[in-house]
């Protein structure tokens, strides 16, 4: 009987023997990692902060402060309620790309987390997990300029390392609320998310065990890409030029509207970049 555990490969190798020659095996799996990078990739691209802005505002959140196509610039472009929208897409449509893939893999869930290559040849639902983060950063709808991964890494974590998850929510709130650095709580978990699956990995299997050689590329990967897409602002944080978060201020796009016009000589109308 196909279970969401296993995934759709269990069933068609181990359970009904459809396919039993190597061959046959090989060609499934391919066929299975072509469609978890393409449909990761393809909804990963649909860009929930653009969307939104173009639906609701008729603009591009990436015309505005940061350029960013995220969920901090939308906040503090458009408010809170742009913001919800945006981060209820973002984790949608991740979900369904992790769903996806593991249909075809299978969740592999094992102690409380979902350990990748167990019953199918490839840890399908992470591979899935990864390219909608790659579609968010380089969606091919946006001509390639999206956000930076963070909400859609996650998703991701949420889905299949919850306890990891659980871990790193934790210190991400702890680092803003001390520094009001989103970026900087942003990185740190990055960098922490392959440390901390590999530990919950090391603890399920035992000291003997090992994590799937696919998975620690995944989470290492997705370290590495929001280390890189953060660059400039671990930059101005270094320098103090870095924006700190704040609910209390006005969206800039109300703030723009109900300003005062001012005299195109007063110096006060340069835009954060």
């Amino acid at each position: 009987m196909f279970s969401l555990n296993r995934g759709l490969w269990y069933y068609l190798v181990e359970e009904t023997k459809v396919c039993n020659e190597l061959w046959e095996i090989m060609l499934l799996t391919l066929s299975f990692t072509l469609i978890s990078v393409f449909a990761g990739y393809l909804l990963g691209s649909v860009n929930s902060a653009i969307v939104v802005s173009k639906i609701f505002y008729g603009d591009d959140v990436r015309n505005h402060g940061s350029g960013n196509a995220g969920l901090t610039n939308t906040l503090r472009t458009y408010g809170k309620k742009a913001a919800l929208f945006t981060l209820l897409g973002d984790v949608l449509k991740t979900v369904l790309a992790i769903f996806i893939g593991a249909i075809l893999g299978g969740f592999s869930y094992m102690g409380g987390i979902s350990v990748g290559k167990v019953y199918s040849d490839l840890p399908f639902a992470y591979i899935a997990g990864f390219f909608s983060i790659v579609g968010h950063i380089i969606p091919i709808y946006y001509g390639f300029k999206g956000g930076k991964g963070v909400l859609c890494t996650a998703a991701m974590a949420l889905v299949l390392t919850p306890v990891e998850f659980a871990i790193l929510i934790l210190v991400f709130i702890g680092i803003v609320a001390w520094t009001k650095y989103v970026s900087l709580g942003s990185v740190t978990v990055g960098v922490l998310y392959p440390i901390v699956v590999a530990a919950h990995t090391r603890l399920v299997f035992g000291a003997s065990g090992s994590q799937d050689g696919i998975v620690t590329l995944i989470t290492v990967l997705i370290a590495c890409i929001i280390v890189y897409c953060h660059r400039g602002n671990l930059a101005r944080i270094s320098k103090g030029t870095e924006r700190k978060l704040s609910f209390k201020s006005k969206p800039a796009v109300e703030a723009t509207a109900e300003a005062p016009e001012k005299a195109p000589d007063d110096g006060e109308g340069s835009e954060e970049k």
